[in-house]
């Protein structure tokens, strides 16, 4: 991989007109976590803002709270998994239609995993 720096700099303007967009789209992304074979569900946006909890009855049943706030942590780690799969390929995407070499398949999105 031999990324010429004057390649980057001649797309400096684009690059960061593209990125000023992504940071638009980031609301737009979304993704659900679960836990408990659905009983508890959170969704979060690509700013990592969490949008919703759904608990299902059931899984409040017997007051055990420790088992539920388990559950609630599992569920916005799946979805914390998921929003950054998210991200990754849209940044992925991105780095594509720049034209940059060596930079598409952008893995993780630069989030540590």
């Amino acid at each position: 991989m031999n990324v010429n720096p004057f390649d980057i700099l001649k797309n400096a303007q684009k690059i960061q007109e593209q990125m000023g967009a992504f940071q638009e789209k980031l609301v737009l992304i979304s993704a659900t976590g679960s836990a408990g074979g659905g009983m508890v569900e959170v969704d979060l946006n690509g700013k990592l803002e969490v949008l919703a909890v759904r608990i299902a009855p059931e899984a409040m049943e017997g007051g055990d709270t420790e088992m539920l706030q388990d559950l609630v942590m599992a569920a916005f780690s799946s979805g914390l998994e998921n929003v950054k799969e998210a991200i990754g390929s849209e940044m992925g995407s991105m780095a594509g239609d720049m034209g940059i070499p060596g930079l598409t398949g952008f893995p993780g999105a630069g989030f540590p995993g």
